[in-house]
């Protein structure tokens, strides 16, 4: 099952997507995978212990987080 989003991107502000993905493995886990075209961020975690699996975020620098 997936479920998808409309949300503003924390990037830059613009309409993005946010996927709720259910990914089958050692036990059924949800994803959450948060997408903006307009300024090609991306940031996939996992719901349940907050993990962050894959993050892209240009025009973020890593010295500022």
């Amino acid at each position: 099952m997936t479920k998808v989003e409309t949300i503003r991107c924390p990037n830059c502000g613009k309409p993005a997507e946010r996927h709720y993905l259910l990914r089958q493995g050692l036990g059924p886990t949800q994803l959450v995978q948060t997408q903006c075209a307009a300024c090609d961020y991306l940031l996939i975690s996992c719901s349940e212990t907050g993990r962050v699996l894959e993050a892209y975020a240009p025009g973020i620098a890593a010295h500022n987080i």
